[in-house]
C-alpha cells in the first residue's frame, strides 16, 4: 500500500496531510506559515521540507510514499505542474517550475491541481459528493471558488480552468471584481463582500446588532460575526445573507440548466453559515430553474471541512501517478 501527500499552497498558510487514498483517511498533517513574501523560492523550500516532516513525523519513509499532490490557487499549467498567476502571491508567481521544483526537492513524484478542483474532487470521492455522477462545488471564502464533476469524472477545461463559478457575471453594471468584470458572484457572496455589506451598515449608522458585536471596531466585522448577529435575530444580518443567498441561488439556477447536476455541495469558511445560505439560495433556484426537474437537486453542504482539498490533492495525485 502506497501512501500520498496532499498540500495546500494558501497566502497565508501552508498545510501538508499523509493520506490513505483507499479509505479517505488523514494519517499525519502539519500545517506552517506560507511567509510568501519571501517569494517563490523560499516558499517551496518550506513546503518540500514540511512534507518530508509530515512523512517522517508519521512514521513512514519515502519509499512508502507513492506522490504528491499539491492544490495552488490562481491559474495555472497542469501539464508542465508550473504556476502562471497567483493573485494573493508577492510577484504573482509567473511561469514558477512548482512540480519540478518539489520533486527534486522531494524525490517524489509531483502534481498540480487548483485548489478548488481539489475541494470538489475530495467532496466527491469521500464527502457530500459520493454516489453522484455530475455534481457542483461551491467554495466560499475570501474569493467564490468552484469546481464541476461531470460523468463521473472531474471536469478541468481548457488549462484547467472550468469550475470558476464565483465569476459568473450576474450583473454587468454590478461592483468591480478583482477579475476586472463588474457583477461577478464573487462580489455578492464571498467572505469580503458578505463583510462589506455589513460595514456600510453599521456606518450609516443603522440599529443592528452587527454594530454591538463589534464594538466600534470595524476590523471586527466578518462574515462569522454578521452570522451570529443574523442567528441572533438581527434583521439587518439576515438580510446581508438573504442577498448573498439569492446571488448564489441565481449562479446555480445558471449551473442547472446547463449540466442538470444531481447535487451542489457548499464548502469553505463562508459556508458555515449553513441555513443563513441554504434557505435563500434553494428557494432561488426553485424560482429561476423551471426548465428541470429542479426538485431533485439536493443543496447541500460539504462533510469533509478544510481536509478537502489535501484530501482531494492526494487522491488526484494517485490518480495520475
Amino acid at each position: 500500500m502506497k501512501w500520498f501527500v496532499g498540500c495546500d499552497l494558501g497566502g497565508t498558510n501552508l498545510r501538508a496531510a499523509l493520506v490513505d487514498v483507499e479509505n479517505g483517511k488523514v494519517l499525519f498533517q502539519k500545517s506552517i506559515a506560507t511567509l510568501a513574501r519571501q517569494g517563490p523560492e523560499a516558499v517551496m523550500k518550506r513546503m518540500a521540507e514540511l512534507v518530508l516532516d509530515v512523512i517522517r513525523s508519521g512514521g513512514y519513509s519515502l519509499s512508502d510514499v507513492g506522490g504528491i499532490g499539491i492544490g495552488a490557487p490562481g491559474l495555472l499549467d497542469l501539464e508542465k505542474g508550473e504556476t502562471l498567476f497567483l493573485t494573493n502571491f508577492a510577484g504573482n508567481w509567473p511561469h514558477v517550475p512548482l512540480c519540478a521544483t518539489i520533486q527534486r526537492l522531494t524525490s517524489l513524484s509531483t502534481v498540480l491541481i487548483n485548489d478548488a478542483r481539489a475541494i470538489t474532487f475530495g467532496e466527491w470521492r469521500y464527502g457530500a459528493g459520493q454516489g453522484v455522477e455530475t455534481m457542483v462545488v461551491f467554495a466560499l471564502g475570501t474569493g467564490v471558488g468552484g469546481g464541476l464533476v461531470i460523468n463521473g469524472q472531474l471536469h478541468f477545461g481548457l488549462s484547467g480552468s472550468a469550475g470558476e463559478i464565483g465569476h459568473i457575471v450576474l450583473d454587468p453594471e454590478g461592483p468591480r471584481c478583482g477579475c476586472g468584470n463588474r457583477g461577478c458572484l464573487e462580489v455578492y457572496a464571498s467572505g469580503p463582500a458578505i463583510a462589506a455589506m455589513g460595514m456600510k451598515m453599521v456606518a450609516q449608522g443603522l440599529a443592528t446588532r452587527i454594530a454591538d458585536l463589534c464594538t466600534g471596531d470595524y476590523n471586527r466585522i466578518n462574515a462569522a460575526l454578521i452570522a451570529q448577529a443574523a442567528r441572533e435575530g438581527d434583521a439587518i444580518a439576515q438580510e446581508i445573507y438573504d442577498r448573498a443567498g439569492e446571488a448564489l441561488g441565481k449562479a446555480a439556477a445558471t449551473l442547472c440548466v446547463t449540466l442538470s447536476p444531481q447535487r451542489i455541495v457548499l464548502t469553505g469558511g463562508v459556508a458555515q453559515a449553513g441555513d443563513l445560505l441554504l434557505h435563500p439560495m434553494r428557494e432561488t433556484l426553485r424560482r429561476l430553474a423551471r426548465v428541470i426537474p429542479v426538485d431533485q437537486v439536493e443543496v447541500v453542504l460539504g462533510k469533509l471541512g478544510d481536509q478537502a482539498g489535501v484530501l482531494g490533492a492526494a487522491c488526484f495525485a494517485a490518480q495520475k501517478t
